[in-house]
């Protein structure tokens, strides 16, 4: 009898998996965030691992899924037909995609390693950002690669919307590619239709667009493109990726927008321009910078990656842009967990409330690796500053409106919030972080004290 019990407990734990934490979601009426069935503001946290599906085991992508939800992440971008080899060489379980490279007809045998991982993300809560495939399987700069035509384009997205219609995921076109013809236009769209044939509709739909780059540029008024995604790219240290944000924070009619591709901890300095430093990567405060840039300037989430995650690079296996360390010692690097801090302060103060407000900075950087961004409530009961450089600033606090104003100091690199003051007065003030130099960010929340907000993170 114990042993039956057991069984049908494991048996009712399984169907649980399966069933709870999918997440069909919407866009906010106002066109600004991400929201979940239940109305509530969805925070999109990402990471970019490309290569989940193509190089990982079931054990391996077990590892990497459970950190990734450990670590605050919500969505997981990862490609069907991925970047290196995707086609023609084989996945951890010895199949390749597709039957004699056409889209039409795909490998059952290859989706089996797909709908596990598909299954084992929403049964942790997270959401995959699926890219149907990479941007040379369809791009006209690599002619020598394309598979794709707009008829076999829309039957690969019919099965992929079919097949995943009931799970937790958002479609992401493109590729790392831009649209440069008609004829490329019209592969985008037909997958897009072919999507939405197979699912019913019940995912969202936006594009992965080559860096620097915009979605908006080529579909931000076509009817699939539910919201935007840019990519800033890997050029160079104190890239403001706000202005990506910016630029699509101002379109009519507003969709949300966030960037799926920054730049990568640990990857090289503008890797693509010749005579660049080899020995120059990007760490953990490149990473900060560009995560509150970003949401500060109108983003409704952000997207993390790291050099070895995103092709799961390994001991046997030849790096993609100078990788030195195996992907799974790479998962602890400190900007991966600097993320969650990220989360942790938008969603304590909510993100989805946030209007960027540039105005109220009366002095401090405005240019350069030191520019302060700032973003007050729609309410008006809390505005959020941020100083990449622990620079001294200047604000109107009248932006927020309240008797008594509360001062807090947020720390992105620990999670760590000080209260320092409490007054009355809501005129210009100056501040000074508690400490400054590269790599010394802060956060300043101004809010209405008497609304008694729970102070975010550790304190």
């Amino acid at each position: 009898m114990k042993i039956f019990t057991s069984f049908i407990c494991t048996f009712l734990v399984l169907i649980v998996i399966q069933t709870v934490n999918a997440q069909n979601l919407k866009v906010s009426e106002n066109g600004r965030y991400l929201i979940k069935e239940d109305g509530n503001p969805f925070f999109y946290m990402g990471d970019t691992a490309w290569e989940l599906f193509h190089r990982l085991s079931r054990e391996e992508a077990d590892l990497y899924l459970e950190d990734r939800a450990e670590k605050g992440f919500t969505v997981i971008q990862a490609v069907v037909l991925s970047q290196i080899g995707g086609l023609d060489v084989p996945s951890a379980e010895g199949q390749i995609p597709l039957m004699d490279n056409d889209p039409s007809t795909p490998n059952e045998d290859y989706f089996t390693l797909v709908d596990y991982i598909v299954k084992k993300a929403q049964s942790l809560g997270l959401v995959i950002g699926m890219l149907p495939t990479w941007g040379s399987y369809w791009s006209s700069l690599s002619p020598e690669n394309v598979i794709f035509t707009p008829e076999n384009a829309h039957a690969f997205g019919k099965f992929l919307g079919k097949r995943y219609q009931d799970a937790s995921l958002i479609w992401i076109l493109g590729g790392d590619h831009n649209i440069h013809t008609e004829e490329e236009k019209k592969i985008m769209d037909s997958m897009a239709k072919g999507l939405r044939e197979g699912d019913n509709g019940n995912h969202l739909i936006t594009f992965h667009p080559r860096g620097p780059g915009l979605s908006s540029d080529y579909f931000h008024n076509t009817e699939w493109l539910d919201f935007n995604m840019y990519q800033s790219s890997h050029a160079a240290h104190d890239h403001d990726n706000g202005l990506y944000a910016e630029n699509d924070y101002a379109l009519d009619p507003p969709k949300p927008t966030l960037d799926g591709e920054p730049r990568y901890e640990n990857i090289q300095v503008g890797f693509y321009f010749s005579g660049f430093n080899r020995h120059d990567r990007f760490d953990d405060y490149d990473v900060r910078q560009a995560a509150y840039w970003s949401i500060l300037a109108g983003a409704c989430g952000h997207t993390y990656g790291h050099s070895s995650v995103w092709q799961m690079y390994d001991e046997g296996r030849g790096p993609i842009i100078a990788a030195v360390m195996p992907w799974h010692a790479a998962l602890d690097h400190p900007g991966a967990f600097q993320m969650k801090h990220v989360r942790t302060l938008f969603e304590a103060r909510s993100f989805s409330k946030l209007v960027p407000n540039q105005s109220m900075i009366k002095n401090g950087p405005m240019t350069g690796g030191g520019k302060i961004r700032a973003a007050v409530a729609n309410n008006d009961a809390f505005a959020i500053v941020y100083s990449p450089r622990g620079e001294s600033f200047t604000i109107d606090k009248s932006v927020v409106e309240a008797r008594y104003i509360k001062e807090i100091w947020y720390d992105p690199r620990y999670g760590v919030s000080y209260h320092v003051h409490t007054g009355d007065t809501d005129g210009i003030q100056t501040y000074t972080p508690p400490t400054s130099g590269r790599g010394q960010d802060w956060i300043l929340i101004i809010e209405n004290a008497e609304l008694n907000f729970h102070m975010p993170g550790f304190h």
